[in-house]
């Protein structure tokens, strides 16, 4: 089915351009929309997945390589199209490179405070420099709005040489912005300012592309991760090519304490570089089969929410699920949203994918009485379906009940 879709790919007109032919219609990503017998809803992954973490959570560069070569040895796991230069989507995810931005942001005249003090961005922008710099202005009065502090913007470094036609035709100018924690917030509640400022940046940039009588290149706009905890490089490419076309990566002051990789085997599915994974929770090997139940039973709920963590700002953070998405990244959506509203990670995650519970005669009595409780408040997401998560504070995998996506792991 994979060659079938890259076939329909290369023998007319890209992905990127069928998109951008569509026009002020509030589109951010180079995908498709629904046509003849494609709907993006029923796109989902098959893909390679891995972690590595130290045990004792100790920083080192050496992890950030030994992460790659694990996400190269995982290319088997991911697919191309007829261009055999263009990957369905590889990336890492890391901690955040305290010591790897002091060196250089120094350099961008950026003033950084202690770690943990500052968050950063990952955003896929237009090339076009006025339509950038008004989203890159748009998103400096939401920070300021919620009484945060903008301390600069960071062009990251790209080396496109490797890159094929398809991806090199709809790479995004990708750009770091890093904001500073007001005082007396703490560390969670910073967390819910970026995601509160994320949201809302997705909303203006939405509105604004809904406006614009422009192509879709020039008013992308993508947030891969914007976190004081993690910190996401990832893009339409192979594997191998991660590590070429983000040069931070082999910076020898670029630690991390664990790390996700992913390659991308888009099944029925356009690979774009805002669906490559990492996710910002999470990476996906699998499909959820019950998506649209999944979603449309958030959505339903989402009139009866309510949360002191939140208080009047959560409408502003809603919906929880971003429609353009694809299966998993719906999923992070919820991951995400669980995570940062008072539950642990592992306690959203056993939530979200609960354990074959009902006739289990030897489960824990407390963990029966745990997944019965839940099964009131949300309908497990079923793939099958092989999942790594992290907060930046912890790291783990989880199969859904079917089994039906083996992982396995060494200590």
């Amino acid at each position: 089915m994979e060659r079938d879709s890259a076939q329909l790919r290369d023998d007319g007109e890209s992905a990127q351009q069928w998109s951008g032919q569509q026009q002020g219609n509030g589109r951010l990503t180079a995908v498709p929309h629904p046509q003849g017998l494609y709907d993006p809803q029923f796109e989902h992954d098959a893909c390679g997945t891995g972690f590595i973490a130290h045990l004792r959570g100790e920083k080192s560069h050496q992890l950030v390589q030994q992460a790659l070569t694990i996400l190269e040895n995982l290319d088997h796991r991911g697919a191309r199209g007829s261009d055999p230069d263009t990957g369905d989507g590889a990336g890492i995810l890391l901690q955040l490179p305290h010591q790897f931005f002091q060196q250089v942001c120094s350099d961008n005249y950026i003033n950084l405070p202690d770690a943990g003090h500052y968050g950063v961005g990952m955003l896929f922008l237009p090339h076009d420099t006025v339509q950038r710099q008004a989203y890159e202005i748009e998103v400096a009065r939401i920070v300021a709005r919620c009484g945060q502090q903008v301390l600069g913007w960071r062009t990251v470094p790209t080396d496109n040489r490797t890159l094929g036609k398809s991806a090199r035709s709809s790479e995004p100018f990708v750009r770091q912005l890093f904001i500073g924690r007001a005082d007396g917030l703490s560390a969670d509640e910073f967390e819910r300012k970026l995601y509160l400022i994320r949201r809302l940046a997705e909303k203006s940039a939405r509105r604004r592309a809904a406006r614009s009588p422009q192509p879709l290149e020039n008013h992308r706009f993508y947030v891969a991760s914007l976190s004081a905890r993690t910190l996401v490089y990832k893009g339409m490419l192979t594997p191998a090519q991660v590590t070429a076309y983000y040069p931070d990566l082999s910076h020898p002051a670029m630690t991390t304490g664990l790390a996700l990789v992913h390659s991308r085997f888009s099944t029925n599915t356009f690979p774009s570089w805002e669906r490559a994974h990492p996710n910002r929770y999470m990476i996906h090997n699998g499909e959820i089969n019950t998506l649209r139940g999944n979603v449309n039973w958030m959505t339903a709920r989402e009139s009866t929410l309510s949360s002191e963590l939140w208080g009047s700002d959560l409408p502003k953070i809603l919906p929880v699920i971003d429609p353009e998405g694809s299966d998993s990244a719906m999923f992070d959506n919820c991951l995400e949203f669980l995570a940062l509203s008072g539950r642990s990670l592992p306690h959203a995650i056993m939530m979200m994918i609960p354990e074959p519970w009902s006739k289990h005669e030897s489960m824990d009595d407390a963990k029966r009485a745990f997944y019965e409780y839940h099964s009131a408040l949300m309908e497990p997401w079923d793939g099958p379906a092989s999942i790594g998560f992290t907060d930046g504070t912890v790291v783990g995998a989880i199969l859904d009940r079917n089994g039906l996506r083996p992982a396995r792991y060494v200590v």
